[in-house]
């Protein structure tokens, strides 16, 4: 089977190993001129670990990621006081990645040349089954849309609701050297302000931090807006950002989905990721659900032959009944959290803060491990296998 994927974001790249392995011969087409080298941090929970186990993965990106359960983690005020610890049971599988270790571990597990840099795609017709480029056409028998927030495919498809500005914007860096967390990791909430911190490998440090504006702010300097909006914010905060180089800041705007879509797939075509179900980072789930949408596809394509048309299209019908429900359940809890977290005046912070504290860890632990327990589904069986059975 010919399986053609757009962009070679994580949830291309996963998927494009998983369907490589089981047999199929893929090509992903990337925008970019080259592979991506710059990034920050990424939290990747247990269900992304299964569904990177699922592809043959897990192993070598466990051996890139540094573990986050062994620190306290949960909500503290800016005084350093904490609203909530989060019990460490349920964070025990939770690692934290760099992305371009992420993309290196990706791009050295498929054949060379199965990404094809430079490749700008101007869509894919209704039937699904091709992509056109500025360079002509190709045929396959899947497409594979996973071309990102803004994606080119999901803009053309009836029903995309577009994008919506969540209300705020987030500043993220990483650490040059290696700073003392203290023990301790999570966010950090104030007034309309939110301050991450989660530890890499190597010693150093992601961070983030999250400030309610309107969309477009353009400032001068944005290190020096970082700092300057968490001044006097908790140790080791000021650590962190006197350890970072203030040239690899950058901030972005927020956005996800506006609305959910009717459908992931449309005649051959699928998106995945992102181009599906673009959420807030609010639950840290968006590469997480775009590696279990990769593992759901291959596990489901894994066993069909170009020839098994109706294998081909009750496997994309499955994977559009099993994605669309948990994909868009999390953003919207996603979107809820970030509302609740960015709360703005005395009052409502006063209020904010006093419902954590007063959410048993229990409830937590529960909600986290729920949101965790995800498997890759039984490989779907082709219509001739079904037959001669």
């Amino acid at each position: 089977m010919r399986v053609g994927i757009i962009g070679a974001g994580i949830g291309g790249l996963v998927a494009a190993v998983g369907l490589q392995r089981a047999g199929h011969e893929v090509a992903v087409f990337e925008r970019a001129p080259e592979p991506r080298r710059e990034g920050s941090g990424l939290s990747l929970f247990g269900n992304a670990f299964t569904a990177l186990d699922a592809v043959g993965l897990g192993d070598a990106m466990r051996a890139v990621t540094a573990p986050a359960g062994l620190l306290r983690a949960g909500q503290r005020r800016p005084d350093g006081r904490w609203l909530a610890t989060t019990p460490a049971a349920s964070l025990a599988a939770l690692r934290i990645a760099h992305r371009s270790d992420v993309h290196r571990v990706l791009l050295s597990a498929l054949d060379p040349d199965t990404v094809r840099y430079g490749s700008d795609v101007l869509g894919v017709p209704a039937s699904g089954d091709t992509v056109t480029l500025t360079t002509g056409a190709e045929s396959f028998d899947v497409v594979v849309a996973a071309d990102g927030i803004r994606s080119r495919v999901r803009s053309t498809w009836p029903g995309d609701p577009g994008v919506r500005y969540s209300g705020y914007s987030t500043w993220r860096g990483v650490t040059a050297t290696p700073v003392d967390l203290g023990g301790a990791a999570g966010e950090t909430w104030g007034d309309g302000l939110r301050f991450g911190m989660a530890p890499l490998g190597d010693g150093r440090v992601y961070w983030f931090g999250v400030a309610s504006m309107p969309p477009g702010v353009a400032l001068d300097d944005e290190w020096a807006a970082v700092n300057r909006h968490f001044a006097g914010w908790h140790s080791p905060i000021a650590e962190m950002l006197a350890a970072t180089d203030p040239a690899t800041v950058a901030r972005l705007d927020i956005h996800d989905l506006a609305g959910p879509l009717p459908t992931f797939r449309r005649g051959r075509c699928v998106l995945l990721g992102d181009a599906a179900h673009a959420m807030t980072p609010d639950l840290g789930q968006g590469a997480g659900q775009a590696m279990e949408d990769a593992a759901t596809l291959a596990a489901l394509l894994a066993p069909l032959s170009d020839s098994d048309h109706g294998g081909i299209d009750a496997a994309l019908d499955r994977y559009d009944a099993l994605r669309r429900p948990r994909t868009q359940s999390i953003a919207r809890r996603a979107r809820s959290v970030g509302a609740v977290a960015q709360a703005r005046g005395r009052t409502r912070v006063f209020l904010r803060d006093t419902a954590v504290r007063l959410i048993p860890a229990s409830l937590t632990a529960r909600q986290l491990t729920a949101l965790q327990s995800w498997q890759p589904p039984s490989p779907a069986r082709s219509r001739t296998e079904g037959a001669l059975r």
